[in-house]
């Protein structure tokens, strides 16, 4: 007779804060004063328990490692600041691009098919004149404004 499967216990995301100080300080081979510093200087916010136990997400953890890695290159826990912080802004700058890009792809795909159906609805007669140039499209109107 065999027996029902228990459900797998699946990992946290990267987000959720799971992870007490001391397994924090075993993952990032830092000490746990290192931790609890840099909570107050806001290089790292982990989650809170009711309790006002941290919990650290991975996502913590990752970014632990990487003060400690930019520390021990030398570089000052103020300089490591504004570094997180350019990471952050050029992370977001990036995502921000992509979502224009995808929005200009849209457009163009859109305004592509409505010149084409246009064209073949009424003959091509004052539809504007569409030339994709590189990664532009030149619009020219027939015709006054």
């Amino acid at each position: 007779m065999s027996s029902p499967e228990r459900p797998r216990a699946q990992a946290p995301g990267p987000d959720i804060p799971v992870y007490v100080i001391s397994v924090a300080a075993e993952l990032t081979g830092l000490h746990p004063q290192t931790l609890r510093a840099y909570d107050r200087m806001g290089l790292v916010r982990p989650g809170r328990t009711g309790g006002g136990g941290r919990r650290y997400s991975w996502h913590d953890i990752e970014m632990l490692r990487e003060v400690a890695e930019l520390t021990a290159a030398g570089i000052g826990l103020e300089g490591v600041r504004r570094i997180l912080e350019l990471e952050n802004q050029v992370t977001a700058l990036r995502m921000r691009v992509s979502e224009l890009e995808d929005e200009l792809t849209a457009t163009q795909y859109a305004l592509q098919k409505t010149v084409a159906e246009g064209r073949r609805q009424s003959g091509a007669q004052n539809l504007p004149a569409v030339r994709p140039s590189g990664h532009a499209v030149t619009i020219w109107r027939r015709g006054g404004l």
